[in-house]
């Protein structure tokens, strides 16, 4: 694993939010070819507290970029649902996974979870299934996770890097003044 990170041209975290469950992966890529370093999914229910579990989402990121020496940080982008309370949490889940890349002046790119699925699978409306069948195509790995927000992370990843890291209007930020000047209503 140390190999391929220090061989690396780009290291990149992928997070899929969440307060129960947040899934991870992180991919290396050189000259243009994916090798899988890292996926998981990190159990938040029994922390039982939501701002005990924030804490712990900004400190697995922190840890998870430290460890890997990550060069980019993609996650995907709340969608909108009928349950506003948990939408609220799902942001917050988000927003502090989102200031640990920040503080370690990492990017920052949010992708939406079709524009994910299609990436993937060529469906926008594809299943967490299906989305982890086409991965193990892509990146090989042997056991599919128990959880599958685990392979959503790796998604996400994979995601970023097929979007060429450059793509007009997608959100992106490389420290706090960047994300403050192109978010001025967030100022508090």
């Amino acid at each position: 694993m140390e190999d391929k990170i220090a061989q690396a041209d780009k290291i990149i975290l992928g997070i899929d939010p969440g307060t129960n469950i947040m899934g991870y992966g992180v991919i290396a890529v050189k000259k243009r070819e994916i090798s899988l370093i890292a996926m998981g999914a990190i159990h938040l229910t029994k922390l039982g507290d939501h701002s005990i579990r924030l804490k712990k989402i900004f400190e697995k990121t922190l840890h998870l970029i430290d460890t890997y020496k990550v060069n980019d940080f993609a996650i995907e982008a709340p969608f909108y649902g009928k349950n506003v309370q948990s939408m609220l949490k799902l942001g917050r889940a988000q927003g502090v996974s989102m200031a640990a890349a920040l503080v370690k002046e990492v990017p920052v790119c949010e992708y939406m979870p079709k524009k994910i699925k299609k990436a993937i699978t060529g469906k926008g409306a594809a299943s967490k299934e299906q989305v982890s069948s086409m991965l193990k195509a892509i990146v090989p790995f042997k056991d599919t996770p128990k959880y599958l927000d685990a392979t959503d992370g790796l998604a996400v990843a994979v995601c970023h890097h097929f979007q060429g890291n450059a793509i007009p209007g997608k959100k992106s930020y490389s420290n706090w003044d960047s994300f403050l000047k192109n978010n001025p209503d967030r100022k508090a």
